[in-house]
């Protein structure tokens, strides 16, 4: 009986323990001075030299702000071919991958007021999320949808895609397109369907949108098809946050897969950059060691790694928010960072954010990812842009413009993005 009780005791204490260092990290964050005094300056200028010539330059010359088209990778960089680097500053807009299966806010704005929106926030490249479902019906886009862009009423999902494409090249900024998920709806869940390229050894009752491999290729070749003539478009980001059912991907599964789908899209056009995500839902690069992709083209490959707050949750130090910043560059140095360190390969943070009024853990988290970005010069891409969720209109806390689509949400996140995206420019 002793025994019984002290064990319940010990369970209890160890319980509430844990509640308490998880309300701790709820408690909300008072941003520091630097950061309110950033919020009541003016966003500084976008830095020219740090984009691509725009598709309208291209038409007039082959070379524009000192970029020589196309990009390759050299060492731990994305580089022009006169091997000066280009640093991916990028950041997400999405809805395409979504229940409405394009990209949000065009009820809002017309596509090409987002793009400049996007270059005044100083971004130079975008990563364009598509779900497989979108591709395979390629629906007729609702007209209320498109209220600020009439042009398009009555066009297909990747007619509509491919304009959103167009408007940001056409602003100089290049463009990632990524194959966010198969069935059109909020990435990531539990769903084994959704949880790699393709779902077809799964029973077929299973699964809304049953795809093999195959398939998959075919529909990144049907998109890439539309866009090949477009030289801002540089990159295909082969599948968003590989995980398998429970984590169960292995690496060199998919390791084999990105070699197919990207030798397939490279056929098409060799220029292309080749972006392979990690598995563990992308936070896991460390199979590169021993086995890294190879495509028949030399130099195209880049990496991929999303790291987020709740990332890190299965190991005994726990997530992100938690961790002390010894700790967290630890945890970057063994998944993804030795290859940017050893100058091995580029590693694209293609995805990361927080929310505009963050708790403690998620502001630990930010401060952390932020000083070890800065500190090794890092490619990323924040997510995201957009301050509505397609599904019931429901707020993006981790956007950075308000409702309008114009007005940029100037806090904690955008000044440490200007700063990051400043290093090697000034």
């Amino acid at each position: 009986m002793f025994l019984t009780l002290l064990a319940i005791l010990l369970l209890g204490t160890y319980f509430f323990r844990l509640w308490r260092a998880e309300a701790a990290l709820a408690i909300p964050w008072t941003p520091p001075p630097d950061a309110r005094l950033f919020s009541q300056r003016p966003l500084p200028a976008p830095i020219e030299a740090s984009f691509l010539p725009s598709t309208v330059a291209l038409k007039e010359t082959d070379s524009v702000s000192g970029y020589v088209l196309p990009l390759k990778t050299q060492g731990r960089n994305i580089v022009d071919q006169a091997g000066k680097r280009f640093k991916l500053s990028s950041v997400n807009w999405y809805g395409a991958s979504d229940e409405l299966f394009i990209p949000g806010g065009l009820d809002i704005q017309h596509r090409s007021t987002i793009a400049k929106t996007i270059k005044k926030l100083g971004f130079n490249s975008v990563r364009m999320p598509y779900s497989d479902e979108m591709v395979v019906k390629n629906p007729t886009i609702l007209p209320h949808l498109l209220a600020e862009n009439q042009d398009l009423i009555g066009q297909r999902a990747l007619d509509v895609f491919v304009a959103c494409v167009e408007a940001l090249t056409d602003e100089g900024i290049a463009v990632i397109v990524n194959d966010h998920i198969t069935t059109a709806t909020w990435c990531c869940g539990a769903d084994p369907c959704d949880a790699s390229w393709s779902n077809d050894w799964l029973p077929g009752v299973v699964c809304k949108v049953r795809q093999t491999e195959e398939d998959w290729i075919d529909n990144w070749e049907t998109v890439m098809g539309r866009l090949i003539k477009n030289e801002l478009v540089i990159g295909a980001d082969l599948r968003n946050e590989v995980r398998g059912v429970w984590g169960t991907m292995p690496w060199d599964r998919w390791a084999s897969a990105a070699e197919k789908a990207g030798n397939r899209l490279l056929r098409m056009k060799k220029d292309w950059l080749i972006i392979v995500g990690g598995t563990e839902s992308g936070n896991d690069l460390t199979g590169v060691r021993r086995r890294p992709v190879s495509l028949e083209v030399e130099d195209r490959v880049v990496y991929s790694a999303h790291v987020y707050s709740w990332s890190g949750w299965g190991s005994l130090e726990g997530r992100y928010s938690k961790r002390t910043y010894p700790s967290f560059v630890g945890a970057m140095r063994k998944n993804w960072a030795y290859l940017v360190e050893g100058d091995v390969a580029p590693v694209w943070i293609g995805e990361f954010g927080a929310p505009d009024e963050p708790g403690r853990g998620d502001a630990n988290y930010w401060e952390n990812l932020m000083k070890y970005l800065k500190s090794i010069d890092a490619d990323f891409g924040y997510w995201a842009i957009n301050p509505r969720k397609p599904k019931e209109n429901e707020k993006e806390t981790y956007s950075l413009v308000e409702d309008d689509w114009v007005t940029p949400v100037l806090d904690y996140r955008m000044k440490d993005m200007t700063e990051l995206m400043r290093i090697g420019h000034e």
